[in-house]
């Protein structure tokens, strides 16, 4: 997934987001942020099915109404088909895009997020398609033919994404689950940010691919990273591009962090071994210090529900950098 940048930036996070940091072989040759989402509410009309639709929903793509509570709904973004059955959408579900590998119950098709085809996704019958990237003009070309469709970009903040839930919980007809969901996941990131060592001055380095492109603080990936106390070397560089900027193997080597998390291992193979390898490198205090930790390149790229397993991961790096 890539898991959810502008026209620079959206290319890069979009792509990481729908591959989960691209396949083997695919590389982001552009940088910049993904445009933040809308924040979005749902609000509902005259009940006419029980369950409160119409549902009226403000996402990326203007306010959707949505009549009945769907039953064919497609999803063509990784990280919304993992928010879909965690609220329990999931039997709503009738197919997911290629690139969608969780859960392992999820419908996967040959349908593509990265090239959708029209006349294919209808051919499915859906009463909603749920998007997070508007490639090829999909939206509109839907919309011809009378097809709901939700499109809920790569937030730029974890209350985006926790908005994005929310909304996909009101217009699958889930809301309870979906508030049960934020609601567990803000308790869980407090409680890991709490029983983590503050009392430290860790640096950290943030690889999406070994271009190298990284994040900064102000992305939804920066902020997980955040609340354990963490120092951004990305924050300093020359041309933040919209918190995703592209870094200098100089750059990063200058910055020396304490700790590098690659979220670039399934796709691109990278690992404390590659990076020594890299012109100086090879003496980097991470490295030196054996603080690399490879990560799991769509759990660290998508921001739904598995944002809680991220976080778990670098809590229990940073505790062990802390010497905890």
């Amino acid at each position: 997934m890539r898991p959810v940048r502008t026209a620079f930036a959206g290319a890069l996070l979009g792509t990481l987001v729908l591959t989960g940091c691209g396949q083997s072989g695919t590389t982001a040759s552009t940088s910049a942020a993904p445009a933040a989402s809308p924040t979005t509410t749902a609000t509902t009309g005259t009940d006419t099915t029980g369950t409160g639709f119409p549902v009226t929903v403000e996402a990326a793509n203007g306010k959707v109404t949505i009549e009945r509570r769907p039953e064919r709904i497609i999803s063509l973004s990784a990280v919304h088909t993992e928010t879909l059955f965690a609220i329990g959408a999931g039997p709503q579900v009738i197919a997911v895009d290629d690139q969608s590998n969780h859960p392992p119950q999820a419908p996967k098709t040959a349908l593509s997020g990265y090239k959708p085809n029209v006349e294919a996704i209808v051919a499915e019958k859906p009463d909603l398609v749920i998007l997070s990237d508007d490639l090829e003009q999909i939206v509109a070309q839907l919309g011809k033919v009378n097809v709901p469709v939700l499109l809920e970009t790569a937030p730029a903040d974890l209350d985006a994404a926790y908005d994005q839930m929310t909304d996909l919980g009101a217009a699958t007809g889930n809301q309870d689950r979906a508030g049960e969901l934020v609601t567990g996941m803000k308790a869980s990131l407090a409680k890991l940010a709490a029983e983590t060592p503050k009392d430290h001055e860790l640096t950290y380095y943030h690889e999406l691919d070994q271009t190298p492109y990284a994040v900064t603080s102000t992305t939804f990936i920066g902020q997980i990273y955040g609340i354990f106390g963490l120092t951004n070397i990305a924050d300093k560089a020359p041309d933040p591009a919209g918190g995703y900027p592209k870094l200098s193997a100089e750059f990063v080597a200058e910055a020396d962090p304490d700790l590098i998390f690659l979220a670039d291992v399934k796709c691109c193979g990278q690992s404390k071994a590659t990076l020594a390898e890299r012109p100086g490198w090879k003496g980097l205090s991470a490295i030196r210090n054996d603080q690399v930790v490879q990560l799991d390149d769509d759990i660290a790229s998508r921001w739904g529900p598995r944002v809680v397993d991220f976080a778990e991961t670098v809590g229990a790096a940073v505790a062990k950098a802390a010497g905890r």
